[in-house]
């Protein structure tokens, strides 16, 4: 298909999304238990202006590699995770279609609904049939997704032991592989932030999605002068989040996903207590049925405790204290992953100096959770490899010669 018409076809998915954002925002909150008012503000919205991005890029794949010959890969086997999942599909539907490859996807076996409603819009957008293929399952459809000979790259976002299995299962095959993996990102509050806004950008980065983000700011470094300020105005933001109905457009913190994942996270909580570190959980009701776990944070954290070395996936916030920059750095790159961080202060030098020394893929300044498809996302270490967004994201789905 010539370049110019497969771009019609991703800019057509995007309009056809923009206009059934408020069936999907629904779907995607009773999919995964976010709460409908960041299905609508954020998840669709960001879905479809994915598409967008890349529809204008199908024509200028010449300009975003010059010199260079560009080609598709062929086939695109894709599995995404139950978190954002049609945001996920989004992020790698859309490059992979610009750059004229076809798609096996693999939605979570816990979340596959918005994909499945996504396929009957790609059918109502008159994409040929077998560009896009919705393939549900559990972990044997992904491996049998891996393992297919005639796919010629995999895009996992996942956890990283699952990254880790699909890297072994790729080597030496010739496929292409990015990873998109786990994280444990450094949220960092020097003494010269607007606190207030701090604790905004705080409660964002761990509460956004019930914490089930891979980029979630899930440890907070505070400097030792502001420490008990920010933690007394959290504590009193807390008491404010609402955790309930995610179809409630009042609630802050929707329902766990599963209860295999609830389970995680209160071992998490208990491992914190045992571990010595001060637990404070806001005092809201829960709803009698389903996965609650109601907005937690831990104080006196050990940088060598589990609660702040592990990736945990829940509302659950780790908070320790710095003096000094050297010290904030080393304790912040002090962990396995390298997918996030955040830096409050009011002081561009600071941020500079930071944002050069903190090992990881994405830095915000005085922000959280901020993402836009013009930006490549993606981690170092066992955050995995790869990036998606930004011109970045076409070459992941191009033969470079």
């Amino acid at each position: 298909m010539p370049a110019a018409e497969r771009g019609k076809y991703v800019y057509r998915i995007a309009r056809l999304l923009q206009e059934k954002a408020r069936e999907f925002a629904v779907i995607e909150s009773m999919d995964g238990g976010k709460p409908i008012r960041e299905s609508r503000d954020f998840d669709i919205p960001v879905a479809a202006a994915h598409f967008f991005y890349y529809a204008g890029w199908a024509d200028k794949l010449g300009y975003a590699f010059p010199n260079r010959p560009v080609a598709p890969l062929g086939v695109a086997g894709q599995i995404i995770p139950w978190n954002f999942p049609l945001l996920m599909a989004a992020w790698k539907i859309a490059p992979a279609l610009a750059c004229g490859n076809t798609v096996v996807l693999k939605p979570a076996e816990t979340t596959p609904l918005t994909a499945l409603k996504l396929a009957e819009l790609l059918q109502e957008a008159e994409l040929p049939d077998g560009v896009v293929n919705i393939v549900t399952g559990a972990g044997a459809t992904g491996a049998a997704v891996v393992n297919d000979p005639d796919i010629n790259k995999i895009a996992f976002t996942g956890s990283t032991a699952v990254g880790k299995l699909i890297q072994r299962a790729t080597a030496g095959t010739g496929k292409k592989l990015t990873l998109e993996l786990g994280g444990k990102a450094p949220n960092i509050i020097f003494a010269d932030a607007t606190i207030d806004q701090a604790v905004e950008g705080i409660v964002n980065g761990i509460w956004f999605n019930q914490g089930h983000v891979c980029c979630a700011g899930s440890r907070l470094y505070v400097e030792e002068s502001v420490h008990d300020e920010v933690v007394r105005k959290l504590k009193h933001r807390m008491k404010s989040l609402v955790v309930g109905d995610p179809l409630d457009k009042n609630t802050d913190i929707g329902a766990i996903n599963s209860r295999e994942q609830l389970g995680t996270i209160n071992k998490y909580i208990k491992i914190g207590i045992n571990e010595g570190s001060e637990l404070y959980q806001s005092s809201c009701e829960l709803p009698s049925k389903g996965f609650w776990c109601r907005p937690t944070l831990f104080t006196n954290v050990a940088q060598s405790a589990r609660i702040a070395q592990e990736e945990i996936f829940g509302p659950v916030l780790a908070i320790q204290t710095f003096r000094t920059m050297d010290e904030v750095i080393q304790k912040a790159n002090n962990t396995p992953y390298g997918l996030s961080a955040g830096v409050w202060t009011d002081k561009g030098s600071k941020i500079f100096n930071l944002t050069t020394k903190l090992r990881a893929g994405v830095v915000w300044a005085n922000t959280f959770n901020k993402f836009d498809p013009t930006s490549p996302f993606g981690g170092y270490k066992e955050s995995g490899y790869g990036r998606e967004g930004g011109v970045h994201g076409l070459g992941a789905y191009l033969k470079l010669n």
